[in-house]
């Protein structure tokens, strides 16, 4: 088959394959064109998940008829200077939106600059164009695109159910609103409920905008980035990491205003997250990155979706130093999700009706208008003040040990009042009731100093009296004694003792009398799941994390108040402290007015 030229209206319609997925990158497109144009409100209106129309009108500056002609062409743009890829500082420049859409629908664009009298709009039908004709309307641009794919039905058919299409226009919506705080978003369409995200300005702006569109308890639940390090600047809101979800959706990346995906930016929120986060859950966080454009490439892909950095370590450094800080500056705060789980778990028990007494008849009856579950007993009162057992109470299944505590005194997580089933501390605040997980604090702690001692140099370890014989099957003695050189930079010595043992003379001195046996034998299988004892440096972290487990107060174990005030107060002291290594919530706290909703006294 000889070469042929291709005709206009193909090459249009194959280059909409790379710009028009599906209605919602019609969306994206036209509304980065809005944005571009100086847009201070933008208004998208759809209908059937954008299939059968898409309408997107804006107060921009507007074009003239010579603009507006060249804006349906193919390669036309207002938004490169001098022809240089290498300083992108628009979201549009690849010229090709309108007529790619215009290529697989009817287009029509309407547009008035300010200081014409009157508007003028150009419609491209399935690449037929007609125009321009006098349009009235206000300043700005009005773009309604109908009929997605009606002509190609082989793309149609491969949408997905207007529900999902309609979700997917939602989402991108949200990002631009996201990126773009001072803009004005109304979104809006027969196939939806109208969403209204008024324009902020100011001091607060980016958060306000956030609990718009995210909500007020992300808000709530997370800490401010502010990071300029070797010339990238990291902002935006990273949630606390007791404040998370099931899967990455939550997550949201933008790089010069523009939303974008890109591994390096989930690495580097994987990496700041993996001392904090239990496994399987994902941080929420907004993060805003601003860099010279001259640093990174937007046009790796026809949507301008994904990018490329010339410096990907300055990028990850950056991200990862600035949740860093702003974790640790959140010291030992947690989210309050974690209280709103358990007061949905409350529920004020049933009371059962009181049952009638023999005889009784409802017409001789006393009027009530309150029934408080119970009948008033003939028998007479019994006064006596020596120790008795009420006839409706029962042993409680697990001790619950009430402390003489001094009074309280304006500690962040309280004084110390009971502890209860041997593993959590109720303490008491001036703003409410805290109930302490002490193992899943204590190992936080310790995991902390761990890090610390580390950081500093080889951790000081403490001889045994006698060496502690652990007894392993032989593959795992051979694997401790591989990496027997590199545990002693963690403050562990051992030796192999025949062939399915090994001998522990010395223990970090922070774990105090920690269970060797259980540390040894999880080292072992964390050396088996590692593969190779090179990997302990780069495990650094987890195997800190499963000494810090070892060695701190176990569950089960008594506290005096002093222990259990001592505790607390380390707890305000020390960063993260507020999650345990595995990501878990380490306190509850229920304020005062949480209590009072529980009895129904709030107002």
């Amino acid at each position: 088959m000889p070469i042929r030229q291709l005709p206009e209206d193909l090459i249009n319609r194959i280059a909409a394959g790379e710009v028009v997925e599906r209605p919602a990158s019609v969306v994206k497109e036209l509304v980065e064109n809005s944005i571009d144009a100086g847009a201070r409100r933008i208004t998208i209106a759809t209908a059937n998940g954008g299939m059968d129309l898409i309408r997107i009108t804006d107060d921009g500056h507007g074009m003239d008829r010579d603009d507006l002609m060249l804006s349906v062409e193919r390669h036309a743009t207002s938004k490169l200077s001098e022809d240089d890829l290498d300083d992108i500082r628009t979201l549009g420049f690849r010229g090709e939106a309108l007529a790619s859409i215009g290529s697989v629908s009817r287009l029509s664009v309407a547009s008035r600059p300010a200081d014409a009298e009157t508007g003028l709009a150009v419609v491209v039908d399935n690449g037929r164009r007609t125009g321009p004709v006098p349009q009235a309307m206000n300043r700005g641009t009005v773009i309604e695109m109908r009929d997605l794919f009606a002509q190609v039905p082989a793309r149609r058919k491969f949408l997905k159910s207007a529900r999902s299409e309609t979700a997917a226009i939602t989402d991108v919506v949200k990002r631009l609103a996201m990126a773009n705080p001072e803009i004005h978003f109304i979104l809006e369409g027969s196939d939806r409920m109208m969403s209204n995200w008024p324009a902020i300005t100011g001091e607060g702006a980016l958060a306000a905008r956030l609990g718009q569109v995210m909500g007020a308890d992300f808000v709530e639940n997370s800490v401010p980035l502010a990071m300029a390090r070797h010339g990238v600047v990291v902002a935006g809101m990273a949630g606390l990491p007791t404040y998370t979800r099931a899967n990455s959706l939550s997550q949201f990346y933008f790089v010069n205003g523009r939303s974008v995906r890109d591994k390096v930016l989930v690495g580097a929120i994987r990496a700041a997250y993996a001392d904090y986060v239990f496994r399987d859950r994902f941080p929420v966080v907004a993060l805003y990155i601003a860099i010279d454009p001259a640093e990174v490439d937007v046009n790796v892909h026809p949507a301008k979706a994904e990018l490329r950095f010339q410096d990907q370590g300055a990028i990850r450094g950056a991200v990862i130093r600035a949740i860093g800080v702003a974790l640790a500056a959140a010291g030992f705060k947690a989210s309050n999700s974690v209280a709103e789980d358990i007061l949905g778990a409350f529920t004020a028990p049933e009371m059962a009706p009181a049952p009638e007494p023999i005889g009784y008849t409802p017409a001789l009856a006393p009027p009530r208008s309150i029934s408080y579950g119970y009948a008033p007993s003939t028998a007479p009162l019994n006064l006596d003040r020596s120790p008795g057992r009420f006839s409706g109470f029962t042993e409680p299944s697990a001790r619950v040990e009430v402390l003489e505590t001094p009074e309280i005194v304006d500690y962040p997580l309280g004084t110390a009042r009971a502890q209860m089933f041997d593993n959590y501390i109720i303490a008491q605040s001036d703003k409410g009731l805290l109930l302490v997980d002490q193992h899943a604090a204590h190992e936080r702690l310790v995991y902390e100093r761990f890090k610390a001692q580390l950081a500093s140099g080889p951790v000081a370890s403490q001889a045994q009296l006698i060496p502690i014989i652990v007894e392993l099957p032989e593959e795992d003695c051979t694997l401790l004694e591989e990496a027997a050189p590199e545990l002693e930079k963690f403050g562990l010595y051992l030796d192999r003792f025949g062939p399915r043992a090994v001998a522990v003379r010395e223990t970090p001195a922070i774990l105090g009398n920690s269970d060797v046996h259980g540390l040894v034998r999880d080292l072992a299988d964390g050396l088996a799941e590692w593969e190779s004892a090179a990997a302990l440096t780069d495990r650094m972290e987890a195997i800190i994390g499963r000494m810090a487990c070892h060695g701190s107060v176990r569950s089960g174990r008594r506290l005096r108040v002093d222990e259990m005030n001592a505790l607390l107060r380390d707890m305000e002291s020390t960063p993260h402290s507020g999650q345990c290594i595995h990501g878990r919530p380490t306190y509850v706290e229920l304020k005062k007015g949480d209590i009072e909703r529980l009895f129904g006294r709030s107002r």
